[in-house]
């Protein structure tokens, strides 16, 4: 379906359609918003309706219960895994979704099992400084690995396996240098999967190889534009239907700053992908590209106007803010993004997370609010905990609490010290 029918106006019965197809599915935060857009939709056309709302309200409270139980089953397995951090998170989610007194005693219960204060756990999270060769010593310890042949083929299928059944059966065929090849391109050994790669091409002479699109991948990270062009076209030739030549193509153009020949290719694709999402973000993209930030901002406002929100085309926009300098525009967006994967009861990515602080902090919000989410971004984001440990003194410094300041200004440079 293209995307000018699949966002046209829809009555309630459509929204609870499909609702009731997510539900059967088990995609119960999808549905719930489904059911919600049902009840707005049928309060603005038939507010008279009592018993109608009342049924999708029974069903919204339905589809929390279910999802309730879900997160509770996340938090017990995350728990007993010892990911308390993560368990929490999912058993918030739980208690504001369930109505359920057994439930939520259950969920209470767990909180007391958990680091009763946010700071409390931080603080048994940190490394111990004063043995600073237990890290060498694990990192000295032998890992027990299962023999070459057989974890090469465990870590193939699990690659392969995002992919549609078809194209992985295909893969699956293709000569044994085709699996070492994707499996280097995939660890970042281009020159070897380069190598690998041209090899399984010479040996698997099939014009409807998806053989070519993989060596084209290596050769755009090798710089070796040309060669990569010509993979990518010839996949092109026998795949005109298929996304990601597209994008492949289009990320070669970009390196190679050539915008009128991404734009060119852009206008050449088939209509059902010209109307999908994808389509709007590679047009899109390349205005960014080409360092056209404001045509590229005008673009996404206007798809967002035309059509339902987007969580993609919601990013990109934001990132064209930020290209604007438009720092309050953009957090305000990802502030959005970040309530929607809320209102769909969903975790946050700490990517989102990271953006709304930081944009929050440089722009002298330095609330609460922003501590918090510099708090959980140091235990999904270990890696940057010193810098976020860091702002986390900033601002309680800002807001008066030098005791806590000159702790956690502490504990940055501890781990600054262990980078």
């Amino acid at each position: 379906m293209g995307i000018l029918n699949f966002f046209s106006s829809k009555d309630p019965e459509d929204y609870e359609k499909k609702g009731d197809g997510l539900f059967e599915a088990g995609a119960y935060g999808k549905a719930i918003a489904e059911y919600e857009r049902a009840l707005e939709r049928l309060e603005k056309t038939s507010p008279w309706d009592d018993d109608y709302q009342q049924n999708l309200r029974e069903k919204i409270s339905c589809c929390q219960e279910q999802l309730a139980l879900e997160h509770e089953n996340t938090a017990r397995e995350l728990m007993e895994a010892g990911h308390n951090d993560d368990a929490r998170q999912y058993i918030e989610l739980a208690l504001e979704l369930t109505r359920d007194d057994q439930l939520i005693t259950q969920l209470e219960q767990y909180l007391k099992q958990l680091d009763t204060g946010r700071l409390e756990a931080i603080q048994t999270t940190l490394p111990n400084f004063d043995t600073p060769d237990q890290e060498k010593q694990q990192e000295e310890m032998p890992e027990v690995q299962t023999p070459g042949a057989e974890q090469d083929d465990e870590h193939f299928t699990a690659l392969i396996g995002t992919l549609p059944e078809d194209i992985q059966a295909t893969y699956r065929n293709y000569p044994v240098v085709f699996k070492t090849g994707y499996l280097a391109l995939n660890r970042g050994d281009f020159e070897q999967a380069a190598e690998d790669l041209s090899q399984a091409l010479d040996e698997h002479d099939d014009p409807q190889s998806y053989i070519p699109l993989e060596l084209a991948t290596a050769c755009l990270n090798l710089t070796r534009y040309d060669e990569a062009c010509r993979h990518a076209e010839t996949f092109l030739q026998h795949h005109p239907d298929a996304l990601p030549g597209y994008q492949l193509l289009c990320d070669i153009y970009w390196e190679t700053r050539e915008f009128e020949r991404a734009e060119a290719l852009l206008v050449s694709l088939p209509e059902e992908l010209a109307e999908s999402v994808a389509g709007y973000l590679l047009r899109g993209e390349t205005l960014y590209q080409a360092g056209k930030f404001a045509d590229a901002k005008a673009f996404y406002r206007d798809f967002s106007k035309k059509y339902e929100w987007n969580e993609s085309i919601a990013r990109a926009l934001a990132k064209a803010h930020e290209a604007l300098g438009e720092r309050t525009n953009a957090r305000y967006i990802y502030g959005e993004i970040m309530n929607q994967c809320l209102s769909c009861h969903s975790r946050v990515d700490p990517f989102l997370k990271q953006k709304y602080a930081d944009l929050s902090f440089e722009s002298g919000l330095k609330t609460t609010e922003v501590l918090e989410l510099y708090l959980s971004l140091a235990q999904e984001v270990p890696q940057n905990a010193a810098d976020y440990y860091q702002k986390i003194s900033r601002i309680y410094n800002a807001q008066g609490n030098e005791t806590e300041a000159e702790r956690f200004q502490a504990i940055s440079e501890k781990y600054e010290a262990r980078q």
